[in-house]
């Protein structure tokens, strides 16, 4: 006895073969910057933006200047009150995993700007990050 395949079924899967079979690409890193425009911090800004630049589609970027309005509103759903510089957050977190270590991307990178206001990361430990988070080698 000969069986039959309905005929939704076979349109289902001629539909389903029509397409290439390729991989997804997984979402954009996101990575959200509160920023405060002033001169001495400029140079940083521009650096990091450089980095960014260099991941295309697999970073979707944000940028917050500390005294916008679109700042403090963003400031205020991150819960922060504080006078900071600068803040990077990759993937909702301001902390991130490089090499196994965890680095806060608070303040400036370390060697740059007052003392007072320098964080302990670097441009390179914040490539390294994004490099890890896109498969970027």
């Amino acid at each position: 006895m000969k069986k039959s395949i309905p005929a939704s079924v076979a349109m289902a899967l001629l539909v389903l073969l029509s397409f290439p079979i390729t991989s997804r690409s997984a979402s954009p890193v996101t990575v959200e910057v509160l920023y405060m425009n002033h001169g001495p911090l400029r140079p940083t800004v521009e650096q990091i933006r450089q980095v960014l630049s260099g991941y295309g589609d697999k970073i979707s970027s944000s940028w917050y200047d500390f005294e916008s309005k679109e700042g403090e509103k963003f400031m205020a759903q991150k819960g922060l009150k504080q006078h900071i510089p600068l803040i990077i957050w990759v993937n909702g977190k301001s902390v991130v995993s490089v090499a196994g270590k965890e680095v806060q991307l608070i303040g400036f990178p370390s060697g740059s700007g007052p003392a007072a206001f320098q964080g302990k990361w670097t441009m390179e430990s914040l490539r390294k990050a994004l490099d890890q988070l896109t498969d970027k080698k």
